[in-house]
């Protein structure tokens, strides 16, 4: 039997699943690493805890597992998406990596759109914001001059931690779509953008796809390991494109709805001239010449999480919406909009936050806990509803996360989508997406698409009820007028809010 492994290099740990050739886990491990936060609004990241987590876990898949290493054919990546690793003509790392989640990019963004204009969004079909990268490397030009100067090229995370691995450095299409710098209808780095800032094209590395062979084991990783020198290392994708894979987003009709601390709504597309005005991401996904269109709610789970600690400490989760299945549809009249940390689609405003909308006195905890359920899934509709102004044909979501663990919230996806939900047997995100790219790029398959007919198992279908989608229908438009209305009241709250 041969195996493959699939690293899921994470911002807060770095887990590994080994799959067998059936698809089966035949072994996993995990390991932590801290975040670096000197300032507000700072988020940072020492590149080598990401180097000695991944030895760590494969230490121990190889030890737990008795799996032979010459039996480990490939290994392929998923990671943390947007991260800034600058390297100096050696190689070696100048600075902390600056991660998607650091904040302290605005002056950049709004340069990158003046400079710009409407060829940014024609470009990389993305708008400029603080997560992406380019605002980040511009960040350093300006701040830090004597450390840029000694900048040879950067890279993105799980390409630095396949660098150490392998002692070749690429970067991945997926994730490379990601960095404001990459003409994503034409997957190929933009010339024109690196030169507008002063970029030499050498600054960024070759490119590679997600099921390309870039080198096999150095020595001495092999050795640090317990692997072999002969495995192959392939070239990954970024967290979200791997999170499609392993839920077998991989066909036109397929789209994901995942719902963790963040949201997303994401839909497979092979037209690369969709274009969605910036509203949402739109990326190079892992499938040779395929898309992904994304919207983000950012406190998804989030939201539900703030509820239960704040209100119910003491219950479970599954205590907690229990009792949620006997209230109807609406919530007797109460919406809840989940801008608990400002929100990101289809309104970029960290201002905006989140109200309960027709509170009365009758209302009770269970009737709470079901409007925070569905406001969360409204807003994810709000990116399915662009989607589908673009053209996208959805036919069946797959529901990942949290949303995924409670069978009235899947019911409840379905009626609010209008579309059939589908759950997974195994869900084991975008580590399994990697494990796929290693086993197409092993040659197991032919593509990712004849991986996913092995690899992903479907426990249940939830149909629409067409009685509650035309009620939903309703609330959902009322849901939509939430935003405008609450705009002003938040602007002159924000005196007010602790900074």
């Amino acid at each position: 039997m041969k195996y493959v492994v699939g690293i899921d290099l994470g911002t807060s740990s770095v887990k590994t699943l080994l799959v067998s050739q059936g698809g089966e886990i035949k072994g996993e491990a995990t390991a932590a690493y801290p975040l670096i936060h000197e300032r507000p609004g700072y988020s940072e990241q020492d590149p080598e805890e990401w180097v000695k987590g991944t030895i760590t876990c494969l230490k121990e898949l190889m030890k737990s597992s008795g799996v032979a290493a010459e039996d480990i054919e490939g290994i392929s990546f998923s990671g943390q998406m947007h991260g800034l690793v600058l390297l100096d003509d050696r190689n070696e790392v100048l600075c902390h990596a600056i991660l998607w989640n650091d904040t302290r990019t605005t002056k950049q963004c709004r340069a990158i759109e003046a400079k710009l204009g409407d060829k940014l969004l024609d470009i990389t079909r993305n708008a400029a914001l603080e997560g992406f990268t380019l605002p980040k490397i511009l960040w350093v030009q300006e701040n830090e001059p004597e450390l840029f100067a000694k900048a040879a090229r950067f890279v993105l995370p799980k390409d630095y931690l396949r660098y150490r691995m392998t002692g070749n450095v690429h970067m991945e299409l997926s994730d490379a779509a990601g960095t404001l710098m990459l003409n994503v209808p034409e997957a190929k780095w933009s010339e024109e953008i690196l030169e507008a800032f002063g970029l030499s094209s050498n600054f960024a590395p070759p490119l590679v796809g997600s099921t390309e062979e870039t080198g096999t084991l150095l020595p001495e990783f092999a050795e640090l390991t317990g692997l072999s020198t002969s495995t192959k290392v392939f070239g990954g994708g970024a967290d979200n494109a791997c999170g499609a894979v392993g839920a077998g987003i991989v066909r036109q009709g397929d789209a994901l709805c995942s719902i963790g601390t963040s949201g997303v709504i994401l839909s497979y597309e092979e037209d690369k001239n969709k274009d969605f005005a910036g509203k949402v991401h739109f990326f190079n996904h892992s499938h040779p010449g395929a898309f992904y269109a994304m919207g983000v709610t950012l406190a998804a789970g989030y939201s539900m999480s703030w509820f239960k600690d704040s209100l119910a400490p003491e219950l479970s989760f599954d205590e907690l919406l229990k009792p949620v299945a006997d209230i109807a549809p609406g919530a007797e009249g109460l919406l809840f909009t989940p801008y608990l940390v400002g929100e990101r689609t289809p309104h970029a405003d960290s201002v905006i936050r989140g109200s309960f909308i027709g509170l009365s006195g009758t209302h009770r905890r269970e009737h709470l806990a079901r409007a925070v359920m569905e406001g969360i899934t409204f807003s994810l509709a709000e990116s399915l509803e662009l989607f589908r102004q673009a053209g996208i044909n959805v036919e069946r979501i797959i529901s990942i996360g949290g949303g995924a663990k409670n069978p009235v919230w899947l019911q409840m996806q379905a009626d609010i989508f209008g579309t059939p939900v589908v759950a997974l047997n195994n869900e084991q995100g975008p580590a399994m997406g990697a494990a796929m790219m290693a086993a197409v790029g092993s040659g197991w398959f032919d593509s990712l698409k004849d991986c996913a007919d092995q690899f992903i198992g479907y426990r249940a279908t939830y149909e629409p009820n067409a009685a509650n989608v035309d009620k939903y229908a309703r609330l959902f438009k009322l849901y939509q007028q939430v935003y405008a209305a609450t705009r002003s009241l938040n602007e002159g709250l924000q005196e007010f809010r602790e900074q």
